[in-house]
């Protein structure tokens, strides 16, 4: 007589179920899934990413201040210039967007720029200080570290605290006795004739120069472009861009003190 098979009528086990059944038989609990980072992410948490981070945020901050010392100089051909060169900046691609809007969106990516920028150099330095938690018991070998690497932190504090007063005095006129909206060059001349404001113009622009310098030097290094070859060649850059760049700054301050600009 054949063998009739017993059918079970208990409802199917779960994946649960399984993975209680397995932790029972063999003791070891199944890993649920984990949600995936996304690669942006895992990529910006190394070291690595961060200096990229670096790398690109730099040539943003550095387009922006060339392109800013560039319009500057138009305050030495007259008021007429450099009041229609701050128009210029409010309209830009008006139309199709609306006034202003074109400003906007390059202050707000200004402004990602430099909070990913302090970001990352600041996690790069607890990643720095935790590979090394104990101080070198010697003193330095500053032969291969220029000067402005070893102060590439206080110059870029210097610059920080810079660019708040800079709004004050320029964008929102709380620094400027004599800020009147729109007249660019009676807002340079009121603000540059005070001979403490100008100084601090002078020497924050030359801290900014000293930073430009090790960031457009070492921007080639974070992204992996480094080979001795070229090596004096981003010299030559870092040093032409960090000079010009100041000199172009400072002249402003130095031309309403002399005179020249009033």
């Amino acid at each position: 007589m054949a063998k009739v098979e017993e059918v079970s009528t208990a409802p199917a086990r779960s994946g649960a179920d399984d993975a209680d059944r397995l932790v029972k038989d063999t003791g070891a609990p199944v890993p649920e899934p984990r949600f995936r980072t996304p690669f942006v992410i895992e990529f910006y948490r190394s070291a690595v990413g961060k200096k990229w981070v670096m790398a690109v945020t730099g040539v943003i901050g550095m387009g922006f201040v060339f392109a800013h010392m560039i319009g500057n100089l138009h305050v030495f051909e007259g008021p007429g210039q450099i009041n229609h060169y701050g128009e210029w900046l409010r309209e830009l691609l008006d139309p199709p967007f609306p006034r202003t809007f074109t400003l906007w969106m390059l202050r707000v990516t200004l402004i990602g720029a430099i909070a990913l920028h302090l970001h990352a150099a600041y996690a790069l330095t607890r990643m720095n200080q935790k590979a090394r938690p104990v101080k070198y018991q010697a003193d330095r070998d500053y032969v291969a570290a220029t000067f402005a690497a070893r102060t590439m932190r206080w110059t870029g504090v210097i610059v920080l605290l810079f660019l708040l007063f800079h709004l004050a005095d320029f964008t929102w006129g709380s620094a400027n006795p004599g800020f009147e909206r729109g007249d660019v060059y009676r807002n340079v001349v009121a603000s540059f004739e005070q001979w403490p404001v100008s100084a601090i113009y002078i020497v924050a622009n030359i801290a900014l120069g000293v930073h430009l310098y090790h960031g457009a030097w070492s921007l080639f290094q974070s992204v992996g472009l480094n080979n001795p070859r070229f090596n004096p060649w981003r010299r030559w850059f870092a040093t032409a861009f960090a000079v010009i760049t100041t000199i172009g700054f400072i002249s402003v301050p130095i031309a309403v003190l002399a005179g020249v600009v009033e």
